[in-house]
């Protein structure tokens, strides 16, 4: 992505299981956890869930996955690529940003999840994501 190149589901996978590993190692050792990453298809996100299974499967519950509240940070693409433009040091060009929502597969039910407008202030972002944690 540095150099301007959008990851395909091919180099997104294996990065996807890795997580599912951070996160399952966690949740082994009865630890709370917050991963931030753009888990833009929902394959992406049933990876993030049940690890590898979930690509020969295709099942969105698999035994045993992990429970995870999905937060989609939902806004127009000319206020992200506002804020990307105004990034500093970070590996995403915003020249991107189009393939990101090209690729972007909402969540939606049976997903456990909740869409938070990103036009809202910030702390009553955090607010929102906060009250839907502890809710459940």
């Amino acid at each position: 992505m540095a150099e301007g190149t959008p990851l395909n589901d091919e180099d997104r996978i294996p990065w996807l299981c890795a997580l599912h590993d951070i996160l399952r190692r966690e949740d082994s050792s009865r630890q709370d956890a917050i991963l931030a990453c753009s888990a833009l298809k929902k394959v992406y996100r049933h990876v993030l869930l049940s690890g590898a299974s979930a690509i020969e499967s295709n099942q969105p519950e698999q035994p045993g996955a992990l429970k995870i509240l999905f937060v989609h940070l939902d806004g127009p693409m000319d206020i992200i690529a506002g804020r990307l433009e105004k990034r500093r040091g970070h590996f995403m060009p915003p020249e991107l940003l189009k393939s990101q929502f090209d690729t972007l597969e909402p969540p939606s039910a049976p997903e456990n999840f909740i869409t938070v407008s990103v036009e809202k202030p910030l702390h009553e972002i955090v607010l929102e994501i906060e009250r839907a944690i502890l809710s459940g």
